[in-house]
């Protein structure tokens, strides 16, 4: 007989990590504008000549726990799918979710992506708008090919889920000790610090200890165990929710200050020129830390929908998908004007927000596509009134 009370409450509760899961996308916004006027070394090459390095903290901030806890949430949702439609169920659902748009936008938004960025670097080279591909040049390190883009999460996704999928279909019994393995540790208070070096061990052989992603459809392995460990988490946190919701939520402003600590422990041993990698291991902690702050506070203070909220976890797939172009396209627009970076940063992550939203409520909520990313169809206010008024 199953457990009402648990569902009821499983059910409420996924409304906080609906919400998480829209901010966490919606950060992408700010993660990518930044990037264009960051001082460190980035794997974009459309950069402003006007830098701060506010835009490089705000990067280390974002990027230190945006994709952990995106990936445990991944997981989690997948854990769920699979429970209520069965292993064949969540493969259908993904196939839809997942491929289905991966195929459909990514071919458009790799030639729009490529074009911005063209144009921004004849802004860059010649100080004109233009397409003259004799901006790139070698030291620019433009990409040889076609590849992933942002949508490397999407595409890393799929293969989680359809593995899941497969996994799935195998005697239960043999995953269970990992599982509770994985959950033991994370119940520790210092069980960050081992579910940490598997990370390191992904990330050691880069530069500083430090991953990059690849974007390439056949990513190393270092990527699928970096962002795998998290999704293994997720689907072991869902058959665990009760108890790991409310450890997060009554630890969440533990974990972040330890989060804090590791965060200024790792810059300090980056500055004193310490070891490269106890500097990368401390950064990666953050990973873990933070990950679980956010799930709890997400949990505590963000249970209901809400319409502001609401609005936000609805239109965060559109968003993380059609952001990236428009991101570069305001940071070509802006460039060469004579404003502080940081107020740059502000008018962009502005700019693109409001394209995204907009073109997401004419062109997306109440259409197929909506349909196809949301898996529900949204109906006009107006059109239901209407509607109501008529009978």
């Amino acid at each position: 007989m199953p457990d009402t009370t648990a569902t009821a409450a499983t059910a409420h509760r996924l409304h906080a990590l609906d919400n998480l899961r829209g901010i966490l996308m919606w950060l992408g916004i700010v993660l990518h504008v930044s990037m264009i006027y960051a001082w460190l070394p980035s794997p974009v090459f459309w950069r402003d000549a006007q830098r701060t390095a506010a835009a490089d903290l705000v990067i280390g901030l974002i990027h230190a726990f945006r994709m952990p806890a995106f990936f445990i949430l991944a997981g989690f949702f997948a854990a769920m799918l699979a429970q209520s439609r069965g292993p064949a169920g969540l493969l259908r659902h993904r196939l839809l979710r997942l491929a289905l748009p991966f195929a459909l936008f990514w071919p458009i938004l790799w030639i729009a992506t490529n074009l911005a960025a063209v144009a921004f670097l004849n802004r860059m080279a010649f100080g004109h708008w233009g397409l003259d591909r004799a901006a790139i040049t070698p030291e620019l390190n433009a990409p040889t090919g076609p590849d992933t883009m942002h949508l490397w999460f999407l595409w890393l996704l799929l293969w989680f889920c359809i593995a899941t999928s497969l996994l799935m279909r195998l005697p239960r019994a043999w995953f269970t000790p990992a599982a509770e393995a994985l959950a033991w540790l994370a119940r520790r208070p210092w069980g960050f610090a081992l579910l940490s070096l598997p990370l390191l061990a992904a990330s050691a052989s880069y530069p500083g200890g430090f991953l990059v992603i690849s974007g390439s459809f056949l990513p190393p392995w270092n990527e699928w165990v970096l962002n795998g460990v998290f999704f293994v988490f997720g689907l072991a946190l869902f058959g665990r929710r009760a108890a790991f919701f409310e450890q997060f939520q009554r630890r969440w402003m533990i974990n972040a200050a330890l989060g804090g600590i590791c965060m200024a422990a790792s810059i300090g041993v980056g500055r004193m020129q310490g070891p490269a990698l106890l500097a990368a291991y401390l950064y990666l902690c953050i990973g873990w830390l933070w990950g679980f702050a956010v799930i709890g506070a997400a949990l505590r203070f963000m249970p209901a929908r809400g319409a502001a909220l609401g609005y936000v976890a609805d239109s965060a797939y559109w968003v993380y998908l059609v952001h990236l172009p428009v991101t570069i396209f305001f940071g070509c627009l802006l460039y060469g004007m004579p404003w502080s970076p940081k107020l740059k940063i502000v008018v962009n992550i502005a700019c693109t927000s409001l394209v995204c939203l907009g073109s997401y409520s004419l062109l997306v909520r109440y259409t197929w596509i909506g349909l196809l990313l949301n898996g529900r169809r949204q109906v006009r206010q107006v059109q239901l009134a209407s509607g109501m008024t008529k009978g």
